[in-house]
């Protein structure tokens, strides 16, 4: 159905708790998704075993912690390197494209380029809570044009909505949103097909009027 309404692709998380998805739905995914699937894993053994299993498009590393209600933050590319930097290659080795779920910080950015990262996801958190507050946009806007001049594809998600979705949207050097939890939730009043369609409807709008 979103791809239907006119999702690009479809991400699923699957986490070490199962919190989110089960591993039936995830191997479904990978075989039905028709336009592109992200699978969000941690950097974890079993996680990048079911990946190379699964051998999705691609991958989006994501940190996890058991007692978070939901992702906190992007990956400490700089404290956890080797670990970061080994399961990029094992995944590339595998021919799956590869995605560093970062915050907004051009150190960060470096870092990803210099690990051998295909994509960068710049963690819009900060943004969503505190959308009134110019900081938080100019550090994805800087951290954007940082990663697409290091030749990076730059991704961006988290707490995005159609009331805030925007702004990012019409950073020109974003080519991809992550946006889940908002649209599952909307779609309990309109149906999935019209929560998709009017996200997708803010996103475009935002990106049109960015380029006039």
């Amino acid at each position: 159905m979103c791809e239907l309404a006119g999702a690009d692709g479809i991400t699923a998380h699957l986490r070490e708790d199962r919190r989110h998805i089960q591993d039936a739905d995830v191997e479904t995914l990978a075989t039905s998704v028709t336009t592109y699937f992200n699978l969000e894993a941690a950097c974890e053994e079993e996680m990048i075993g079911i990946a190379l299993r699964l051998a999705p498009p691609q991958v989006t590393l994501v940190p996890e912690k058991r007692t978070e209600l939901t992702t906190e933050g992007g990956l400490d590319v700089e404290g956890g390197r080797a670990r970061v930097e080994t399961a990029t290659r094992r995944l590339q080795d595998a021919g799956i494209r590869v995605s560093l779920f970062i915050d907004p910080d051009v150190r960060a950015v470096e870092i990803s380029r210099d690990i051998g990262a295909d994509a960068i996801e710049l963690h819009t958190g900060e943004y969503a809570n505190n959308p009134d507050d110019p900081a938080t946009l100019r550090a994805l806007a800087i951290s954007a044009r940082a990663g697409a001049d290091m030749g990076l594809a730059v991704h961006a998600g988290h707490g995005l909505t159609v009331q805030n979705v925007g702004p990012v949207a019409a950073i020109p050097e974003i080519e991809e949103l992550n946006i889940g939890h908002s649209i599952v939730s909307r779609s309990v009043f309109i149906g999935l097909v019209d929560a998709v369609q009017e996200v997708r409807k803010a996103m475009d709008s935002a990106r049109v009027r960015a380029e006039i």
